[in-house]
């Protein structure tokens, strides 16, 4: 009988450690996951969100908004708004809470791969880009220039290939495009280019909907197929705070909303410039902005 022991040989050994470490993780094991449940951290009560609603309902009743262009007040008003000898547009509490009624709560927003759509229902939670940098650090030289069309679709590429990322609005502006309609047009084409996400533009102008869309129905298939997936959302500041109306943004606004395109309502008002100072009656105007944007929606 010989003691020499045979030892069983690992399968695979260091190689195919590496190989499994270096494998992407399961849809279900990544750690950030489009529509991750989220809510539990609550900053204010039921009670105070209640108080801060009520608060934007008599804000809405009583000092209204401004400077609405001529189309959005005859849209309004025929749906029950009261313009004022004053100019300004005022909301009865009736007419936000119907259109709050009709609002939807469980809604898509498409990707051009249907794998990256995302389900906006419940307390689901998604991470994306925003914003529109000017300027760019550039890695090369350690400084800072304008930024370019070729950086946007290189942060569309980076966003793409990012699992914790799940859309993707415009991070940045193609400052090397002068013309603004072609600005408009190179930024949807380097969105499109990069990511086939959900991709958030906006159009500096009214009159670029219509060539945007043009193109967009090319990169969709037609027109039919884009109103059947709209992957492409219009960022859109319709308010200058405080309670005013950006008239050319809502007159994109409207054409994008016909155009069957997805529109996510900005309101940045700055907290003691173009806001109250305290920070709940910042948020008051806040949400008496976004629903009359709702309404008008």
């Amino acid at each position: 009988m010989s003691d020499t022991i045979q030892l069983k040989s690992r399968s695979g050994g260091r190689a195919a450690r590496v190989a499994l470490r270096s494998a992407p993780l399961a849809e279900d094991k990544r750690p950030v996951r489009a529509g991750m449940p989220g809510g539990r951290l609550k900053v204010l009560t039921d009670a105070e969100v209640l108080r801060i609603h009520h608060a934007a309902l008599d804000a809405l009743e009583q000092i209204g908004l401004s400077q609405a262009p001529q189309s959005g007040i005859e849209i309004m008003t025929r749906a029950g708004a009261i313009l004022g000898d004053d100019g300004r547009l005022r909301f009865p509490r009736a007419l936000v809470e119907d259109m709050l009624a009709k609002a939807a709560r469980d809604i898509t927003l498409f990707g051009r791969d249907p794998k990256h759509d995302l389900h906006l229902s419940g307390t689901n939670v998604h991470f994306g880009t925003a914003g529109a940098a000017v300027h760019i650090v550039d890695l090369a030289t350690n400084t800072y220039r304008d930024s370019t069309a070729q950086d946007l679709f290189d942060a569309a590429r980076i966003t793409h290939n990012l699992d914790n990322v799940h859309f993707f609005q415009r991070a940045m502006v193609c400052r090397d495009v002068l013309d603004n309609l072609e600005m408009d047009l190179n930024t949807i084409y380097a969105c499109c280019s990069g990511t086939t996400k959900h991709v958030g533009t906006s159009f500096s102008d009214p009159s670029h909907v219509a060539p945007g869309f043009d193109m967009i129905h090319r990169i969709a298939g037609g027109e039919a197929a884009w109103r059947a997936r709209p992957f492409i959302s219009n960022s859109n500041c319709f308010v200058v705070p405080p309670m005013k109306f950006a008239e050319e943004s809502c007159m994109a606004m409207e054409s994008c909303i016909r155009g069957g395109m997805p529109v996510l309502l900005l309101s940045a008002g700055q907290a003691g410039a173009t806001a109250p100072a305290p920070i709940a009656l910042a948020i008051v105007q806040a949400v008496a902005e976004c629903l009359a944007g709702v309404v008008y929606v």
